[in-house]
């Protein structure tokens, strides 16, 4: 019941032979070093691309993204070009050797330090390598990303979801009346 997830294109593989799968279940689990996760089931097809290579990207998708995410989680990269189904675009790697989505508004080149099975799926957790961001979305003045310009999605319960409007910023519920107000917008 830990919902919403977001609704992510993991890539792997490599640059001659990579695929897409729509994962739900990834997150950032430290800031120094960065360092995020993927748990995947060992009979999907992309597992044993990241355990061959050790590498995956996870690309945060859009409203725009949408459709192609739900296809790529309901289709298996066994059957299908997934890329060219899509219409998805593959970018090469700037540290890692499986591409990214070029439409995603912000790519995650990661490199697995230890994979941990759990059960039903097994858990790569893996160091943050770059972040690669539309630079259309980063704010000129503060240099922050534009969360509410990018037209993120999420997935719960069966449905995925726009992000919505922000409430507030990180600390604003403590501050002084006039800062916090200035804050939340």
């Amino acid at each position: 019941m830990i919902y919403p997830l977001p609704a992510a294109l993991v890539s792997c593989g490599t640059a001659e032979c990579s695929n897409l799968i729509t994962v739900g279940w990834t997150g950032t689990v430290c800031t120094d070093p960065a360092m995020c996760y993927i748990s995947l089931r060992p009979e999907r097809h992309s597992y044993q691309m990241v355990r061959d290579t050790m590498e995956f990207t996870v690309n945060l998708t859009t409203e725009a993204m949408a459709r192609a995410t739900d296809w790529c989680g309901v289709r298996s990269g066994r059957d299908y070009d997934k890329w060219a189904e899509t219409g998805l675009t593959p970018a090469p790697g700037v540290m890692v050797g499986c591409p990214s989505v070029a439409e995603a508004p912000v790519s995650i080149e990661c490199r697995v330090k230890q994979i941990t099975h759990l059960g039903s799926h097994d858990m790569f957790l893996a160091q943050v390598l770059a972040v690669l961001a539309d630079e259309s979305l980063i704010d000129e003045s503060t240099g922050a990303f534009r969360l509410d310009k990018a037209g993120l999605i999420t997935y719960a319960h069966g449905q995925y979801f726009a992000l919505g409007r922000p409430l507030g910023r990180f600390g604003w519920s403590v501050m002084k009346k006039k800062t916090a107000a200035k804050l939340k917008k």
